[in-house]
């Protein structure tokens, strides 16, 4: 249908048209010298050392678990209210994921406290998301896998230009993983990136993403290499240059598109605040610099949220939900245990629209929306 206020809206321009153009006449369109540099700019953006662009982050998440040892008979511990790529990547390996709960209703990250009680001897790493682009509390984490010898793995895909103590999310354990999905603060339409300040997990990276190569086909057609061993049993991972030459150009416009996703969350706050203080409204503290990758709210107990997003539908305005719990899905369901905060929380809450192309106007119609709506009978 057609949304007079979608949930989300993806802007290219002629910067990246002009790059993808430059990239088809050049004739060479897998990886090469321009996902080469993309890399070294998403390197240099976030602070990391290496950089490894790949055809989407689940990929990321997957070469991370791999890169740090996980495998049959472990167990990693990671957060359920996340998209449901966090613990595949997880179980690709043959490990156990092992749920725990969010922070609290406010913060919508794993816990900390969480965390170590699940700790065994059969523990091997921790797995971060940092929702909405808000972070995890990464002081206490790195403490508790300093603790245990855990290697840490984030995901950050909602959380690309995102910071806390001025050291970029992402940065902050053992592996980052961004996504540059098609709805992500920049996109590649499919992709993402893992980075790592660690030259051992940096090369088994390196070897994983192609197939376990030692060297790759535009180190050959460079004249670098001749001919290529096969050293570990690898994954066609890689990223290609039409999606590179686009990502370079949306990382020069996230600064400005996650300024505006800050002004359009302020807007937000301010106005439900004062016309709806019934309305949950997570992340109130302040924690860091957040890339505001979505505007998750909670609706009052007793408001029937289905009934919320059809009303929210029929005056065109699109909504979500982030996310099912995943301990709740048929494949994860008899690994874990009930998870009250994630699951009271997974049920009330209500993602709207944020983009940073939305207008004041825009935004108006969804807050006099939701306020009608939200603190209405609606059960």
């Amino acid at each position: 249908m057609e949304w007079r206020v979608p949930l989300a809206d993806v802007k290219l321009g002629i910067e990246e048209e002009n790059a993808v153009l430059e990239v088809l006449r050049s004739g060479w369109l897998t990886m090469g010298s321009v996902t080469q540099a993309f890399e070294r700019e998403i390197a240099t953006f976030v602070g990391a050392k290496h950089a490894f662009a790949v055809n989407n982050a689940t990929a990321a998440l997957h070469l991370a678990c791999m890169a740090v040892g996980v495998g049959e008979g472990d167990e990693v511990i990671a957060p359920s209210l996340t998209f449901v790529a966090t613990a595949n990547a997880v179980r690709y390996t043959g490990a156990k994921v092992v749920f725990v709960d969010i922070e609290s209703e406010d913060w919508l990250c794993i816990s900390p406290q969480a965390i170590e009680e699940k700790i065994n001897e059969r523990t091997k790493a921790i797995v971060v998301m940092h929702y909405a682009g808000f972070a995890c509390d990464m002081p206490a984490i790195m403490r508790i896998a300093e603790k245990y010898n855990l290697a840490i793995i984030e995901d950050a895909a909602h959380a690309i230009g995102a910071s806390l103590d001025g050291k970029a999310l992402g940065t902050w354990g053992d592996v980052g993983c961004y996504s540059f999905f098609g709805n992500k603060n920049m996109t590649t339409a499919e992709g993402g990136v893992l980075v790592t300040d660690d030259d051992s997990l940096a090369e088994k990276v390196r070897i994983l993403r192609s197939h376990g190569m030692t060297t790759l086909t535009w180190d050959r057609h460079q004249g670098h290499a001749s001919t290529y061993d096969v050293v570990a049993l690898g994954y066609n991972y890689r990223i290609d240059e039409i999606r590179s030459a686009i990502g370079r150009e949306q990382l020069k416009k996230l600064p400005a598109g996650n300024a505006r996703r800050e002004v359009l969350v302020g807007r937000y706050r301010q106005a439900f605040k004062e016309q709806a203080p019934s309305l949950g409204l997570p992340f109130s503290e302040k924690r860091g610099l957040s890339s505001q990758h979505i505007f998750a709210v909670l609706l009052p107990e007793g408001v029937d949220r289905e009934a919320f997003r059809e009303a929210m539908k029929k005056d065109g305005i699109q909504t979500s939900f982030h996310y099912p719990p995943v301990h709740q899905f048929a494949i994860y369901r008899n690994e874990g245990e009930e998870l009250w905060m994630t699951e009271n929380v997974a049920r009330r809450q209500v993602t709207l629209p944020l983009f940073p192309g939305m207008t004041d106007e825009q935004q108006d119609l969804v807050i006099k929306s939701v306020i009608k709506y939200a603190t209405s009978a609606l059960i």
